[in-house]
């Protein structure tokens, strides 16, 4: 056993940890510019052709683009836990009332960046577009195969662990309000995590190689679809940034962010030792196999 999840655990922990949006964004309070949003291992700014200005209003976008993306998957996390639930609902009581909250937490999250969106927009003064609309990504999402979906929503629970971790909690640059943001956010997701991992297992329970295999064609599929919309937010990006600076980036940058981007949604998810277990645990093949690909995304 290479974990020790439990749904009465979960759930305590998430009772103990809550919070409410005013907590992290209380009324009045605004996000401070002359500051980064993004730690530099996400955005990877610093080192592009960039003067310091420049390279902060950059950072500032890839934090946009960083919560505005969250509340697209969540989109889609959000109605998958409830399908998940529906069937346990004369089951097991813990189990139920875990997943419940896990849907009601993150359409906590939904509600929350779109309040940071409004703030973001309040003070940085330049349209910043986002790939969607959230409903056609979920609806592409959701048609695949459900342990595919979980796969992914596993991949991004920890990813979001790794960026809080290892980036964001010891950078003392950040604007404050928007660490905040992101330290409520994780308190939150380390249970989702485990509540994750344990829909894996059910949804693996019982297949063979060949079904497991068709579950990971699928994750993959699903990461393909979400690179290809990572790049055309690499676009919308540089145009944001065109029209912030009068500035138009070289397609080098472009490309460089959009290989952030990946190492961002996609590396730091596919090689998290925690999402890398689960994928040994229910087949050494297939942890083998996004083995083998995860290194185009880092």
């Amino acid at each position: 056993m290479f974990h020790d999840f439990t749904y009465q655990g979960t759930l305590a922990a998430g009772q103990r940890a809550a919070w409410t949006i005013d907590d992290v964004i209380p009324g009045g309070a605004s996000l401070d510019f002359a500051r980064t949003f993004m730690p530099e291992s996400l955005a990877r700014t610093a080192a592009l052709d960039l003067d310091p200005a420049e390279s902060r209003i950059l950072n500032q976008i890839r934090g946009h683009e960083y919560l505005s993306i969250f509340g697209v998957v969540e989109e889609f996390i959000l109605p998958f836990v409830l399908d998940h639930a529906r069937p346990q609902l004369h089951g097991d009581d813990h189990r139920v009332r875990a997943l419940l909250q896990f849907a009601t937490e993150e359409a906590k999250h939904i509600h929350l960046f779109k309040t940071f969106h409004r703030r973001f927009v309040d003070g940085f003064g330049t349209e910043c577009a986002v790939i969607g609309p959230a409903d056609a990504v979920a609806a592409e999402v959701l048609r695949h195969d459900p342990l595919a979906v979980a796969l992914v929503i596993l991949h991004i629970e920890w990813m979001t662990q790794r960026h809080y971790l290892e980036s964001v909690r010891d950078d003392s640059g950040l604007d404050p309000l928007f660490k905040s943001l992101l330290r409520h956010h994780w308190i939150e997701e380390a249970q989702h995590a485990k509540l994750d991992t344990l829909m894996v297992e059910a949804l693996s329970d019982g297949r063979d190689e060949a079904g497991i295999d068709r579950a990971i064609e699928e994750y993959l599929e699903i990461g393909i679809f979400l690179d290809n919309g990572l790049k055309a937010q690499a676009d919308l990006n540089a145009a944001a940034f065109e029209r912030a600076t009068g500035r138009t980036l070289s397609a080098e940058i472009v490309a460089a962010q959009h290989q952030a981007a990946r190492w961002t949604y996609l590396g730091s998810g596919m090689t998290h030792p925690r999402f890398t277990a689960t994928l040994a645990a229910i087949s050494p093949a297939a942890a083998d196999r996004i083995a083998a690909v995860a290194p185009s995304f880092c």
